[in-house]
């Protein structure tokens, strides 16, 4: 067959019923000289899914209707061999949109938001926060403020005067003593003192907790509290209280344990069923490990930006309704007791001094194989006032004193305890004081509860305050 021919067959100006090929051999008998080639129809629904024929929105722009011509995005052209055109020309680059914003707080919510396993997360930090100090008044082994500082963009510390704790009671008693309130404004201060030294302050104010916190909250537009629990039913009951009228508010309150020795989640038995005499208390927990401590915080999330809020005066006595003259002696100079000063600073000088100073004593017992002292002041860290405050925690002094008096202390509790030193498996005198301080919060807390009625009365005996 000669193909050189075939050029001649082909019309030089095809009409558009002609077929676009047309092949006429020679050896065909001769046929009506523009015979159309039949054409099939095929639904591209019945090849492609039709989710691929419909252009996502953000790209349907650049896709421009043609008749008779079927457009599809090209990255999926290749899964059809029909000859498929395209009004499409090569993208320089995709034509996507960024959701994005160089903004957190303009991002849409994540499918998966990271709050606060991952604080390094901008869009799940909180805006602001409040950390509400209570008888925590110490930035070392303090979760509340660790994990408000990790959790947020910035952090509003708050401590409150409340008026409640103050004045006479039913009794005819001060609720709170001028020499527990000078300490306690003592504490405050340094707290303040601390907290400036580390970018941040402390917000005083005289007045009920569950009033300031909804004032500062709206202010700041504050999205939580966090705080600890206490032990005490009054103190339970405030908690109620203010986690109550803050929900109403939009607010979330964070409550975190941190005034024991053992966590309260980590007891070997439910709150209810907790023993109730301390020889009972000390079995259930006996080898029962205590947490490590959290180191203090270099730097703390600087105040929010919004409300403007001003740190305030920290009260003097008269503001509380206390007589100054009370904590003087007859001779009009300050009393005995006015020589131990609030805050976390004298509290951890205190300690350093007293672990030296019991590493340094040689172990020595009685003559009847009896040691009945332990080295301090008069025999005692005296230590307890700053405890109560939480301008030290248990497990900061406990771990201190373990790393260099171990030896010294242990001698000591094991003579105290009959010489049985393997039935206390290491408890030295130390452990034996925090223990009952321990049992005691523990006991405060079960009875203190508002869902307990006709509870048993507890039984215990004298302790020992460390």
């Amino acid at each position: 067959m000669d193909y050189s021919s075939q050029k001649n067959q082909i019309p030089e100006n095809p009409g558009e019923d002609q077929p676009h090929l047309a092949i006429a051999p020679s050896s065909i008998p001769p046929a009506p000289p523009q015979l159309p080639i039949a054409t099939i129809s095929l639904s591209l629904n019945a090849v492609l899914p039709s989710h691929f024929l419909t252009p996502p929105t953000k790209i349907s722009s650049l896709l421009t209707p043609h008749a008779a011509k079927v457009k599809i995005p090209s990255q999926i052209s290749s899964l059809s061999h029909l000859s498929l055109s395209s009004a499409l020309s090569p993208p320089t680059k995709p034509f996507l949109k960024s959701t994005i914003s160089a903004n957190p707080l303009q991002n849409p919510l994540s499918l998966n938001p990271r709050r606060p396993s991952d604080p390094s997360d901008a869009a799940a930090l909180r805006r602001a926060s409040i950390v509400w100090f209570r008888n925590d008044l110490r930035v070392h082994d303090n979760e509340c403020l660790n994990s408000a500082n990790n959790e947020s963009m910035s952090v509003l510390p708050v401590y409150c005067f409340d008026p409640r704790d103050y004045g006479k009671s039913s009794s005819g008693f001060d609720r709170t003593g001028p020499f527990r309130a000078t300490f306690l404004l003592e504490s405050v201060a340094d707290l303040r003192k601390t907290l400036q030294a580390k970018g941040s302050d402390l917000v005083v104010r005289i007045g009920k907790p569950e009033t300031v916190l909804v004032e500062l909250a709206q202010a700041v537009g504050a999205e939580a509290v966090y705080a600890h629990r206490e032990v005490s039913h009054d103190e339970v009951k405030a908690e109620d209280n203010i986690e109550a009228v803050l929900k109403e508010e939009g607010v979330e309150v964070k409550y975190f344990w941190g005034s024991t020795l053992y966590h309260i989640d980590d007891l070997p038995f439910k709150l209810t069923e907790m023993p109730t005499n301390y020889g009972g208390f000390k079995e259930k927990v006996q080898g029962l490990e205590v947490r490590k401590t959290i180191e203090a915080l270099d730097q703390v999330k600087g105040l929010p930006a919004k409300g403007d809020v001003e740190p305030g005066e920290i009260p003097s006595l008269v503001d509380l309704g206390l007589n100054p003259s009370a904590t003087l002696g007859q001779n009009g100079k300050p009393a005995a007791s006015a020589s131990l000063v609030g805050g976390e600073t004298e509290a951890l000088q205190r300690l350093g001094r007293f672990a030296a100073e019991c590493q340094a004593q040689p172990n020595k017992a009685n003559k009847d194989g009896t040691n009945d002292s332990i080295y301090g002041a008069n025999f005692s860290c005296k230590i307890s006032p700053w405890l109560a405050m939480g301008c030290l925690s248990p497990r900061s002094m406990f771990d201190e004193l373990k790393k260099s008096v171990s030896r010294t202390i242990s001698s000591a509790s094991a003579q105290k305890n009959g010489g049985n030193s393997s039935s206390d498996t290491g408890m030295n005198w130390l452990m034996y004081e925090l223990l009952w301080r321990d049992f005691f919060r523990f006991i405060t807390k079960k009875y203190s509860s508002a869902r307990q009625h006709n509870a048993a009365p507890v039984t215990a005996c004298t302790g020992a305050a460390v």
